[in-house]
């Protein structure tokens, strides 16, 4: 039991060490608080705001699970607190923490802990060992949805050997980054037929790092298809986006599961956008966000058309690889659009609607994979056969 609880460690390849600390006694310090989080959380009736240091120990302000939708209920704008109150640091000031407090109507409950926060453990360790019994919001973070076409109408057997494909282009394409110096700390959650992949790390070059291993993943997957027989390879669809999603730990085995899952307006417009992608098809969502790009903070906006564009420099680092058995002399991924000149092309725009009369902007990719001693392989649907595809 007590392995278990605290396994979620090992997923640290480096965890935080304080100077003049040991990372046994880091360990050591970490299994400590996150025994005296566990019992305030108390099986997930309660949620863990925020915290702030005190001598001696933490405060940490904790609320019952219900009481965020009492306090949007009693009051239409405090949505808006709600989220500033998700998507702040964990990590507070006195005065905020108390203020937090106060309009939750309790008081921060104080922990005794046998080390100085920022001195025995770092203190934005804390603040993540402390977001596995909260939920956080992120705005900028880039999701994929991966989906196998016709999965039902597949026999058992031929269902679990496509979904085991998929899983071996997953882990393929990770060794491959792996051989790039890219260790990209990526995480999935099945969908029955599929999943969607994200990348823990958040910032722009978090999402760019996604977004490579999702071609690695269709690359390999489209060569061993080309390749396949009776079946065992999934024809897939796939779609991009970068939005804003609620993170949180369901309780596993009365612990917080080790990983984190999302919920929110990203995975909702992968949902919509994968119901009208059609067999082969890359979408890739209509976006215009703030992602931040350092530690310091700085953040600049990106939009769809300028993501795909900077993708294209760290895809080009992905050449001379081998994929599924299969040499890669070059990958090449863009958005499809009308030739405009010798050598130039615009961008589509397009705008489908969901059966719930919602409509989204998104843009139609291909992939283009140059193979040595074969023939090049394409990813993704034409320009020319979107014409009935929602409005352009």
């Amino acid at each position: 039991m007590h392995y278990r609880r605290h396994s979620w460690l090992d997923s640290y390849k480096e965890m935080p060490v304080c100077p003049g600390v040991t990372p046994e006694r880091t360990r050591e310090y970490a299994i400590h608080l996150d025994e005296a989080l566990y019992d305030l959380w108390q099986l997930g009736e309660n949620i863990l705001l925020a915290w702030a240091p005190t001598d001696g120990g933490i405060l940490v302000l904790r609320v019952h699970h219900y009481d965020l939708v009492e306090l949007e209920s009693a009051d239409g704008d405090a949505g808006g607190l709600i989220n500033e109150i998700m998507a702040g640091d964990k990590l507070c000031a006195w005065e905020r923490l108390f203020e937090l407090a106060d309009i939750f109507d309790t008081e921060p409950e104080r922990l005794e802990l046998p080390f100085t926060p920022g001195e025995g453990l770092d203190e934005r360790f804390i603040s993540e060992i402390i977001k596995r019994y909260g939920i956080t919001l992120v705005k900028d973070r880039a999701v994929a949805l991966i989906d196998a076409v016709g999965f039902s109408l597949y026999s058992p057997i031929q269902q679990v050997t496509q979904l085991n494909s998929l899983s071996y282009s997953a882990n393929s394409a990770y060794s491959k980054l792996l051989s790039k110096d890219i260790d990209i700390a990526f995480a999935r959650s099945t969908t029955g037929d599929g999943f969607y992949l994200w990348n823990r790390s958040t910032g722009i070059d978090a999402n760019l790092e996604l977004f490579q291993f999702l071609v690695l993943i269709l690359a390999d997957n489209a060569i061993a298809l080309s390749k396949a027989r009776n079946h065992s390879v999934p024809r897939l669809r796939a779609c991009f986006h970068v939005g804003s999603h609620y993170e949180f730990y369901q309780e596993e085995a009365l612990s917080p599961t080790r990983f984190s899952y999302l919920v929110g307006d990203v995975t909702i417009e992968l949902a919509r956008m994968i119901d009208k992608a059609r067999p082969g098809q890359f979408l890739v969502g209509e976006f215009s966000v703030r992602m931040h790009t350092d530690k310091e903070g700085r953040s600049e906006r990106i939009d769809s058309a300028e993501f795909i564009r900077r993708s294209r420099q760290n895809i080009f680092h992905l050449d001379e690889i081998e994929l599924s058995g299969d040499s890669i002399e070059s990958i090449k991924c863009y958005l499809t659009g009308p030739k405009c000149g010798e050598g130039e092309y615009g961008i589509d725009h397009y705008e489908i609607e969901d059966k719930h009369g919602l409509k989204r902007g998104v843009y139609n990719a291909k992939i283009t994979i140059n193979r040595h001693h074969h023939e090049p392989l394409y990813i993704g649907i034409r320009s020319a056969d979107m014409d009935d595809f929602g409005t352009a």
